[in-house]
């Protein structure tokens, strides 16, 4: 299982994640959210990272150009998709993509479908958030056809690592505020035991 540590901002994060085993980094460019990040800063950042680290840019309602520009610039691996984007949108990014679903109690699951997107990120729902929630919604309503493909958001910790490793198992994880002092800064402390439980469980097998 992957792990994909997102809302990172500064340099010293990027490495202690990277270090500790995460897999992929990913960078907000929504101006709304506390953890936007300045493409100028995400250059710096990436050309410091060691070798094999994904790049994930994540996006909210942008326009195509400014999305295309970005991730061709810092050479993302992915671009992430986290708002109300059309189908015929995904099909116009230039680098492989995320698409995110927010997961309500009647969300349809058929939906997932229409989009030609390289991961789902299945994430829980807010009405006035588009990620970041820190909360969990029913992981068990997942389709079984799609969790080879579905990265898994909200409310991830190391409480519920065996669970999801075990039972629900996604193709990754992706972890932001669980790990935060506050938005945007990561706690060291919270994502060395992260992964020291994710290590656990992973030599049980």
């Amino acid at each position: 299982m992957k792990v994909k540590i997102c809302g990172i901002t500064n340099i010293e994060d990027a490495l202690y994640c990277a270090n500790l085993g995460a897999d992929a980094l990913g960078f907000i460019f929504y101006k709304k959210s506390p953890r936007f990040i300045k493409p100028k800063t995400v250059s710096e950042i990436i050309n410091e990272l060691p070798p094999f680290i994904s790049t994930v840019g994540v996006f909210v309602n942008e326009n195509i150009s400014v999305v295309n520009e970005i991730s061709n610039k810092l050479q993302l691996s992915y671009v992430q998709i986290h708002g109300d984007e059309s189908p015929v949108y995904l099909n116009q990014i230039n680098v492989p993509s995320i698409k995110a679903f927010r997961i309500s109690k009647d969300f349809d699951f058929d939906s997932i479908y229409n989009y030609n997107s390289k991961y789902y990120l299945l994430d829980a729902f807010k009405p006035t958030e588009y990620g970041g929630t820190g909360t969990t919604f029913n992981w068990r309503n997942i389709p079984s056809g799609i969790l080879a493909k579905t990265i898994l958001a909200g409310g991830i910790s190391s409480d519920n690592l065996e669970i999801i490793m075990s039972e629900i198992k996604p193709a990754a994880i992706d972890v932001s505020s669980n790990l935060e002092k506050s938005p945007g800064i990561k706690d060291h402390k919270k994502i060395s035991e992260f992964f020291k439980t994710i290590n656990k469980l992973e030599n049980r097998c």
